[in-house]
């Protein structure tokens, strides 16, 4: 790991260690609350109404593309067979999709790739292999293209790492990695403003600048662009804090190192997989590793989408 990269790594600890604190001191709060609470006469509440809204599609027929780490590119293939209604003209060459592995070794580790990739191309989806999510900026390919959407289902960085803290620190360089690498890959324009949507508010009542929607809504159409990440909304991922970090990316420990830009979350939403028909979840390490596509018990998918700060 380079300069940049340990830098990157020395200010995400600092902010880990500074968080952790924190939330020792909000769980000490809550516990004391709790205490107070429990002498008191519960009060029934009321369930919540069964929801009647649509999954949401954040894409539109005239949206360029880019998804990162397809591993066996079932994603791509579900925005062009069997697409939610939404979708159904889209143009295959709108579509970049991406694997981090080599050619090769995407055919060694996920036995259906090799005949999805070949539709793909016969489609003509644009298909690249050996693409670094964290590195997108230096890829000769993509020099001077933007796209509406750049996607990521499920990123990981696949390393193994037992120890749950070091695990937390080695996914959060790689995202951020990535947040800073996608900002000149996206298309500028202003803001874009998703309608049906409502703020959540934190438990400590101070309201957390996300737009949660489960409508079926793309965001504005020739707006700046969105990255997309999708992430299980269960421990550990969750522990990842990524929204945070987008927003308020940690001021980097030597003047060599390039600061992360600042990201405004445009909305959050349940990321449905049974609406992308055939897609499949699969792990870094492959089938062949025993990979299960499993991304952690119960709980909800959910998808982050980001547009650049002003």
């Amino acid at each position: 790991m380079g300069k940049a990269g340990k830098s990157l790594k020395s200010a995400l600890q600092s902010q880990q260690s500074r968080q952790k604190r924190k939330e020792q001191i909000t769980r000490a709060a809550q516990l004391s609350e709790q205490k107070t609470k429990s002498t008191k006469q519960p009060r029934k509440r009321k369930a919540p109404a069964p929801s009647t809204s649509r999954p949401t599609v954040p894409f539109s027929a005239t949206d360029t593309i880019l998804l990162i780490g397809e591993g066996n590119f079932s994603f791509a293939r579900a925005l062009i067979q069997d697409a939610p209604a939404a979708l159904t003209h889209i143009p295959p060459g709108n579509i970049t999709a991406t694997a981090y592995d080599s050619e090769e070794e995407c055919y060694s580790k996920y036995l259906d790739a090799r005949e999805i990739v070949a539709l793909l191309r016969e489609r003509g989806v644009e298909v690249q292999f050996s693409v670094d999510a964290s590195r997108l900026d230096k890829i000769p390919l993509f020099k001077g293209r933007r796209w509406d959407r750049i996607s990521w289902n499920f990123p990981h960085a696949g390393k193994s790492i037992t120890d749950q803290d070091r695990n937390i620190l080695s996914n959060q360089v790689l995202i951020m990695n990535f947040l800073r690498a996608s900002a000149g890959l996206l298309k500028i324009g202003p803001i874009p403003s998703v309608t049906g949507s409502k703020k959540k508010k934190r438990a400590d009542d101070e309201e957390e600048d996300v737009e949660e929607t489960d409508e079926d809504k793309a965001t504005d159409t020739g707006a700046r662009g969105t990255i997309l990440i999708t992430l299980r909304n269960v421990p550990p991922y969750t522990l990842w804090d990524i929204p945070r970090l987008a927003k308020h990316p940690p001021l980097p420990t030597s003047g060599s190192t390039p600061s992360n830009p600042a990201y405004i979350i445009v909305r959050s939403f349940a990321f449905h997989r049974d609406i992308w028909k055939g897609y499949e979840h699969r792990m870094t390490k492959g089938e062949r590793a025993h990979g299960t596509g499993k991304t952690g018990q119960g709980g909800e998918d959910r998808t982050w989408e980001f547009c650049l700060s002003d």
